[in-house]
């Protein structure tokens, strides 16, 4: 099957949605001619009939349009009865969705409650041990024949109830026999989903929503991309449902969400949406409604000329091909630039918020590891002497030839200015202004980085058209991704740079960023740095893999997160999984070093990669037993 560059999406250019078919869930319509829907899930006990269903009110009266509830079990899916009942009696019809796993009995049962059940294809039939098996065709077919067998009854049951499902893969939960046949693959995801699509086709049940959920935001965006990509090729256009799992709390949660879902809402794919935090669940949906309203009116934006045979590579991670200029391009990580241009007078206090601390008593700097790697100071002048790691910028009628010191140039500048050029020479450039006639006069300048911005409102899209045209013209240019965030909130800065600078970053786009806004430098400094993270682009602290939280837990997962980050976030490049049961818990594990899972109550497994080492130990010592885990390992550093 070939699947072309653009065929994820309607327009690389244009933004509209993706057109899918129209789902029902209970009186909800999902996909379509609908508006993205926000759904969240329940952290209650599902036999705890009263709090779930108290939960699950605070979740509707938060905006959750679908709850979902988990039923691990026939005795948890026989008393979503009950919390269906408590809810409806206080006057809320909100659709119910049952989250299923390892029982397909549990979700028959469901089925004829609840309004949706979702079932993950990894675990919901085969197995997950990390084994390879060797297939051929015929034995792969009898494989796709006992997964039918097993699936079909499910299938009649929502058929007959007129109850949707959703086909839920998780990147962590691939089961053995898609593993062995795809990979650890975004195609391995998909088809994962799509065997179950066909035999539901095969029985006429088209009550269906799709999803590809990761906690790579890179395998993430590849995958939806791809299952876009195939359902089109196979005539089929079921609505998707967009989520970051594991993604953790807090700012990086929101972060790494951001990316993923923005990442895909940008390409105008999505249907409905969970922001998937390690937190209460009434806190993760004024986070989706932010990323979801902002193409309420993204239709309107200025036109983009069309992309002819782009030179893109949607479905694998590449970074673009540039050239060396400092430590800027070629196969260096992303750059961070702070502009600091607004004080009157530079001290070294000023440069304490991005990373650098000047001691007096050692006579040197202390760098921290999210230390930035330029600032912009405009017009202004330096007194004293900077560390060796960082470089200045500053505009070319005040720049001053030194060894950390480079021009910043506009376009017109560039010209006016022939005879005073430094080693490099940053030229700040409109996707308007790339395509005149000066472009071939700056391709022959082999000292130039670009930063290019644009105020089309479809930002994105326009600024990945500059990188194709990059590609076609093979100006391999080191660029800057530049963009003004001003006059918002502060949760809006977090979620909407998220989004636009994750974007092409997970298209291998960027030799850096610059962001800037009113806000303080460190929270600049900081979100800017947790984009290139959630990207995976440049690590520069401890990565958290940290579960939303269900009725599946097995430990208090806000205060374990929080605990566990006090005592590791100084584990430069180090992933810790942290996971409240075992459902995902080895399969997320996989993309950790180390991981601390809920086997039991009371009782936690210590994973190192997926493999488990230390089986059920007590709840009260398993922080202490992880932290000598990464000790024996020899990743533990001690902290400052």
């Amino acid at each position: 099957m070939k699947i072309n560059p653009d065929d994820f999406c309607n327009s690389l250019t244009e933004f509209s949605r993706s057109e899918t078919r129209e789902v029902i869930v209970g009186d909800l319509g999902i996909g379509g001619n609908n508006p993205i829907r926000i759904q969240s899930m329940t952290t209650t006990d599902t036999m705890n009939t009263e709090e779930t269903a108290k939960q699950s009110i605070r979740m509707i009266k938060a905006g959750s349009e679908l709850v979902r509830i988990t039923a691990p079990s026939k005795r948890e899916a026989e008393n979503l009865i009950n919390i269906k009942n408590k809810i409806r009696n206080r006057g809320y019809n909100t659709p119910l969705v049952a989250d299923i796993h390892f029982t397909p009995n549990a979700a028959l049962i469901a089925a004829e409650i609840v309004e949706k059940v979702r079932i993950n294809p990894g675990n919901y039939v085969d197995k997950k041990n990390f084994n390879f098996i060797e297939y051929n065709d015929e034995s792969y077919g009898l494989e796709l024949d006992r997964i039918k067998e097993r699936f079909v009854p499910l299938v009649k049951v929502c058929k007959n109830n007129k109850t949707a499902m959703r086909i839920g893969t998780n990147h962590g939960s691939l089961s053995d026999r898609i593993l062995s046949r795809y990979g650890d693959t975004p195609l391995g995801m998909v088809e994962s989903a799509l065997e179950f699509v066909r035999i539901c086709e095969e029985l006429d049940y088209h009550n269906l929503i799709i999803s590809m959920k990761a906690s790579n935001t890179q395998v993430m965006v590849q995958a939806y991309r791809l299952a876009v990509a195939m359902m089109k090729k196979e005539g089929m256009n079921y609505p998707l449902h967009l989520g970051v799992t594991e993604a953790g709390d807090g700012e990086d949660g929101r972060v790494k969400s951001s990316v993923g879902i923005g990442a895909l809402l940008e390409d105008g794919i999505g249907d409905t949406v969970r922001v998937s935090l390690t937190e209460e669940p009434e806190l993760e949906l004024p986070v989706a409604k932010l990323l979801i309203d902002r193409y309420n009116n993204r239709y309107k934006h200025a036109r983009i000329p069309p992309i002819v045979k782009p030179l893109f590579q949607p479905y694998s991670y590449s970074k673009r091909e540039s050239l060396l200029k400092n430590n800027i391009g070629n196969d260096q990580v992303p750059r961070v630039i702070i502009d600091i241009s607004k004080e009157d007078e530079l001290t070294y206090e000023h440069l304490v918020n991005v990373g650098y601390t000047y001691s007096k008593k050692l006579d040197k700097w202390i760098i921290a590891d999210q230390a930035v790697d330029y600032i912009f100071i405009g017009n202004n002048k330096l007194k004293f002497k900077l560390p060796g790691t960082l470089y200045v910028i500053q505009n070319i009628r005040f720049w001053e030839k030194n060894k950390q010191a480079f021009p910043l140039f506009t376009l017109k500048e560039y010209f006016k200015y022939k005879g005073k050029k430094g080693s490099i020479n940053f030229v700040n450039i409109s996707t308007t202004e790339f395509f005149s006639s000066n472009l071939l006069k700056l391709k022959k300048d082999d000292s130039i980085v670009l930063l290019i911005n644009t105020m089309n409102d479809h930002w994105v899209a326009d600024i990945r058209r500059i990188f194709l045209e990059l590609e076609k013209i093979n100006w391999k240019v080191p660029v800057i991704i530049n963009k003004e965030y001003y006059s918002i909130t502060k949760d809006e800065f977090q979620l909407y740079s998220s989004t636009d600078i994750g974007s092409l970053l997970l298209d291998g786009f960027g030799d850096g960023i610059w962001l800037s806004s009113d806000f303080s430098y460190d929270i600049i400094t900081k979100l800017s740095f947790g984009i290139l993270q959630a990207t995976r682009t440049r690590i520069s602290k401890t990565e958290y893999i940290s579960c939303p939280s269900c009725g599946r837990t097995l430990f208090d997962l806000q205060k374990v997160t929080s605990e566990i980050r006090s005592k590791t976030n100084h584990l430069k490049g180090v992933k810790i999984g942290i996971m409240g049961c075992i459902v995902n818990g080895p399969g997320e594990m996989a993309d950790a070093d180390y991981g601390y899972v809920g086997t039991g109550v009371g009782q936690i497994s210590l994973y190192k990669g997926y493999e488990v080492v230390k089986k059920n130990i007590p709840a009260d010592v398993a922080v202490q037993a992880l932290i000598d885990l990464i000790k024996e390992n020899g990743d533990w550093v001690d902290s400052n």
